[in-house]
């Protein structure tokens, strides 16, 4: 059979490898025709990276290339099965490539390996099954080639060809000298560059372009703390954009960065319609609702005389909803000067512990309506705060709130004050039912809608704690929750005793995430 190894060449080369795989061999052969041999298992072992198995893939033997690529020591690998260091797509092909040795027949194609570091390297490989003397297939023999340069470049010359065509601007910037090593074409028209063959443009160069600065903040702030993805939003060339960076790990690319930016400008104009248009609604809603509400309150306080009871009834729950429709009108204006960067702050120097004093009494009924109990750790000595007071109780409003709304009934809402000398914290911790695992991360999103909200009973719009958030880093602070599911959960708020300086360099709003692997 053409394909199968000649019986004597195949036991000579199983025979010949232990000795000639890694070290020279300790005795001259003198025979020309194992000579001969001899020479060529010397080319091969220079050259290629080798392996033999027995019938059950177990590695028999391994040159030194072999280890050298993957990272293992000899002792390591023999006795083990090869399919160990085969990708999960190898897998499947394994039973393909044991079939054809047991009839006799050779394999070639392309297996990426695993190293020991885990990273994969790929190899064009061939591999020619083993017989004894007597003809009995016994193992095979491996030849391997590293092609992973070449697999990287087609990959690089696929990715170029599909990132070319892109709407988005898209860089590839390596990691050590923070310079782009491919602009596609969108990128480089926006840039006013011409391609240019193996043209490295240094981040350093385009600094005076609007954004780059952050860009290149984010790389070096990635490449120090091994962050995998960061996500902002910046001008970039005088034109809103989200940049999307991405650290590539594998293929011709690994050890840089890819650089998506996206041009907001028609979705900047689109949202800025849309909350006119809210803005405009809202506004007109709020007079009518106003009047509404006033004239049911003076019927709820007879004004226009004795009611039926059933009326009263009636009334009360109408002058509710009207209550809770206010809120969701203040809380989408709100929104709107959140979003459009018009929140103004009445600063003012105040005692923190009046702020939560005048709380705890403007939320009586609601203490009273969830037989909740509300204590404070505040006394008489005043925490001096230089600060807006009508937002800090709009922000201890709703911890408040949801803190009683959320409690179970009979039990106890504290409210903490920690002078931290700088700084003041404040936190309301309840005992509810806690925020479950798969909604933490969305706690401060606007309409966050959790499992254990129920909104129609509790009231609410999902707005709130993403006003409170904005409001609170709005005046130099910063806002954070702790809960433990079936126990309870606490919201506080850090503010600075005096005005925080509220310059912020360009990379202040990345949003960066670490891979878990």
């Amino acid at each position: 059979m053409s394909n199968v190894v000649p019986v004597v060449g195949a036991v000579a080369i199983a025979a010949l490898l232990p000795s000639y795989l890694g070290v020279r061999r300790a005795r001259y052969i003198t025979d020309n025709q194992s000579l001969a041999l001899g020479q060529r298992i010397d080319v091969l072992n220079e050259h290629a990276i080798v392996n033999v198995v027995d019938r059950s893939t177990n590695l028999t033997e391994v040159n030194d290339r072999f280890l050298e690529a993957t990272g293992y020591s000899r002792e390591e690998l023999i006795g083990t099965s090869v399919h160990n260091l085969y990708c999960d797509e190898n897998q499947k092909l394994a039973p393909t490539i044991h079939l054809l040795l047991s009839m006799g027949k050779s394999w070639s194609g392309e297996t990426p390996i695993r190293r020991k570091d885990g990273s994969v390297f790929y190899t064009h490989t061939t591999v020619r099954p083993i017989y004894d003397l007597k003809g009995k297939w016994i193992g095979s023999i491996s030849a391997r080639t590293d092609v992973t340069q070449t697999h990287e470049l087609l990959a690089a010359r696929d990715i170029a060809q599909v990132t070319d065509e892109m709407k988005d601007d898209i860089w590839i910037v390596d990691c050590d000298m923070m310079a782009a090593t491919y602009m596609n074409k969108v990128a480089l028209g926006r840039l006013g560059l011409r391609r240019a063959a193996e043209q490295l443009i240094p981040l350093s160069q385009l600094k005076g372009v609007d954004g780059v600065g952050s860009i290149l903040a984010t790389c070096r702030d990635m490449r120090s703390t091994g962050a995998d993805n960061a996500q902002f939003e910046t001008e970039y060339c005088g034109k809103p954009f989200h940049i999307g960076v991405t650290r590539l790990k594998a293929g011709t690319l690994k050890g840089r960065f890819m650089i998506v930016m996206a041009d907001m400008t028609k979705r900047v104009s689109e949202e800025q319609r849309k909350s006119d248009f809210i803005s405009t609604v809202s506004h007109e809603l709020r007079s009518p609702l106003t009047s509404i509400k006033g004239a049911m309150g003076l019927l709820l306080s007879r004004a226009a005389g004795e009611l039926p009871d059933k009326a009263v009834s009636m009334l009360e729950i109408a002058h509710r909803n009207a209550d809770r429709l206010v809120l969701i009108i203040n809380d989408i204006l709100d929104l709107e000067k959140i979003a459009a960067g018009r929140m103004e702050f009445d600063r003012q120097v105040v005692n923190i512990s009046d702020l939560i004093t005048e709380t705890k009494n403007a939320n009586a009924t609601m203490q009273q309506r969830f037989a909740v109990k509300v204590e404070s750790n505040s006394d008489d000595t005043p925490i001096w705060i230089n600060t807006d007071p009508n937002r800090i109780i709009q922000v201890l409003n709703n911890f408040l709130s949801n803190a009683c709304k959320f409690s179970k009934p009979g039990s106890t809402v504290r409210i903490v004050i920690e002078d931290q000398g700088d700084s003041v914290r404040v936190a309301v911790k309840d005992q509810g039912t806690g925020i479950p695992i798969k909604d933490q991360h969305k706690v401060f999103e606007r309409f966050a809608d959790m499992e254990n909200s129920n909104r129609s009973a509790k009231g609410g719009t999902g707005l709130g704690l993403s006003i409170c958030k904005a409001i609170v880093e709005g005046l130099g602070g910063n806002i954070g929750f702790e809960t433990t599911e079936g126990i309870g959960a606490t919201f506080y708020f850090v503010l600075p005793k005096t005005e925080a300086n509220m310059e912020s360099t360009p990379a202040d709003n990345v949003v960066k995430m670490r891979s878990a692997s």
